[in-house]
């Protein structure tokens, strides 16, 4: 790997302290031929990241040159303004105050964060959330402190210039522990020209792919140049060591999996699910009004935002009838509601957490077709069958432990016309990532249950129709994203 670190002025930085090459931010700006056919993973430690300065240029330009740098143009504007970092000063403030008893009940006023390394352990926590938010070389951060509390008054860049002695010495240990961490084995294999992340959780009761498919994609992205390497939850400041990011976990705007997906799109790095994806997809109501907005067939539909609708929503869709809140997944606040009273009584319940619930007509079948698309084409089709004397493929039982219903596997030849037109035509409505689109085919035609942006792909289940050809694909979308001129 190789590292480059930019400085404002050649004498900021001794070429003895670190094995790197150190280049002024004015010569890297003025040869952009320099390290062609490499990607270096760029440092830029000039003294100024204001907009338009050359600091800045130099993070801007290393992107269009397709190299690795920290920081990025994006933590240096959201760094010029409080008001664009305070979304996450409730998540620090936290994790500051965590700190208090091991620092003997007081903060001093101010912290230096050395990519994401804190002058002792007792800042762990703190430094490496702070870094997952900002990944930049130095940080300081001023606190105000009181005897129940300390919040952050500040979070800005500390430039090598304006570090003491002792600073430059410690900012010069954590520079070395951060680029010589080793976070892959690659004793005895091929050098890969890249590596994708896969972001799993291993104890996932219902992940959206097994470990072991993904070790079985390993093998055949190994044969084109790829290696596949696992990361969890705690590896957000890693990401950017690597070429691309596959989400293998279920996903949600409000947790890590969000944060991973807009980190590595700063990053310039091609990622399944992006985050756009992840919005779009979440939310059933913008599903809905998206598909019959782009005439794409959903089933009957009434919004729910009160009471008031409920009678419409009875009127309109008769009972049973299907009520759904908006953000949910795997069959998860979906539930059939028999007459009035039960529809009452749960939007009721839900109202209390969504300002907005939607109501769907009940259409049963004995499966769901879920057609993979990926990149706007038909990738895999399934039937998904419906979980053991239920109207659901997944039946989320009382004692916690979730019942699915069989799968049966087809080639895209052998999959209805309509039915793939159809779910392409939806996939297209979100984006050009990987989807999986849940119809249900009737004798009035097909209908649009659902868009995830998260499907399940495992190797004997969903890629037994197409076989090899899915994990192919797969590795194929990340590499022509990733080989694109001017990248």
């Amino acid at each position: 790997m190789t590292w480059v670190i930019l400085t404002g002025r050649q004498s900021d930085l001794d070429q003895v302290a670190t094995p790197h090459k150190i280049i002024t931010n004015r010569d890297y700006l003025a040869h952009p031929s320099l390290f062609r056919g490499q990607r270096p993973k760029v440092i830029n430690l000039s003294n100024n990241y204001a907009y338009q300065s050359r600091g800045y240029y130099a993070s801007l330009l290393a992107g269009s040159r397709g190299h690795k740098v920290i920081p990025t143009v994006e933590t240096m504007i959201d760094l010029s303004e409080r008001k664009l970092y305070e979304h996450a000063l409730p998540e620090l403030e936290l994790a500051l105050n965590k700190c208090r008893k091991d620092l003997g009940g007081a903060f001093p006023q101010k912290v230096c964060i050395f990519f994401g390394i804190g002058p002792s352990k007792v800042w762990d926590r703190f430094a490496k959330l702070l870094f997952d938010w900002f990944r930049a070389p130095a940080l300081e951060v001023h606190i105000k402190d009181s005897a129940e509390w300390a919040s952050i008054r500040k979070i800005g860049f500390h430039p090598l210039a304006r570090m003491t002695e002792d600073e430059e010495k410690s900012f010069i240990q954590c520079l070395e522990t951060y680029t010589n961490r080793e976070w892959r084995d690659t004793k005895g294999r091929t050098p890969a020209r890249y590596t994708f992340a896969t972001l799993v959780d291993p104890h996932e009761e219902l992940p959206p792919s097994e470990i072991s498919s993904l070790r079985y994609w390993a093998k055949i992205a190994e044969k084109m140049g790829v290696e596949i390497e696992p990361i969890t939850k705690r590896d957000l400041a890693k990401l950017a060591n690597y070429d691309a990011l596959f989400i293998r976990e279920t996903t949600s705007i409000s947790n890590h999996t969000y944060r991973f997906a807009r980190r590595a799109q700063q990053e310039g790095m091609p990622v399944i699910d992006d985050p756009l994806s992840m919005i779009r997809c979440t939310n059933k109501v913008y599903l809905n009004e998206l598909m019959a907005y782009n005439k794409v067939p959903v089933p009957p539909t009434v919004m729910i935002a009160g009471a008031s609708d409920l009678e419409l929503a009875a009127q309109t869709l008769g009972f049973p009838l299907v009520l759904k809140i908006p953000d949910s997944s795997f069959s998860r606040g979906v539930k059939k509601c028999a007459n009035f009273e039960e529809l009452k009584t749960l939007a009721t319940e839900w109202l209390e957490d969504s300002d907005l619930l939607i109501a769907q007509k009940f259409i049963p079948t004995e499966y769901d077709w879920r057609v993979g698309v990926l990149g706007g084409q038909p990738l895999f089709a399934v039937h998904y069958l419906m979980a053991k004397k239920h109207w659901q493929i997944v039946n989320h039982k009382a004692n916690g432990k979730p019942d699915q219903g069989g799968i049966k596997t087809f080639t895209l030849k052998e999959t209805p016309a309509h039915v793939v037109e159809t779910a392409v035509k939806a996939a297209r409505c979100i984006g050009d990532g990987l989807y999986g689109v849940d119809l249900k085919e009737t004798k009035d035609g097909v209908f649009v249950i659902e868009v995830n942006d998260n499907p399940n792909l495992d190797h004997g289940w969903e890629d037994s129709g197409e076989k090899d050809e899915v994990w192919v694909r797969l590795t194929q979308w990340f590499l022509e994203r990733l080989d694109r001129p001017g990248r």
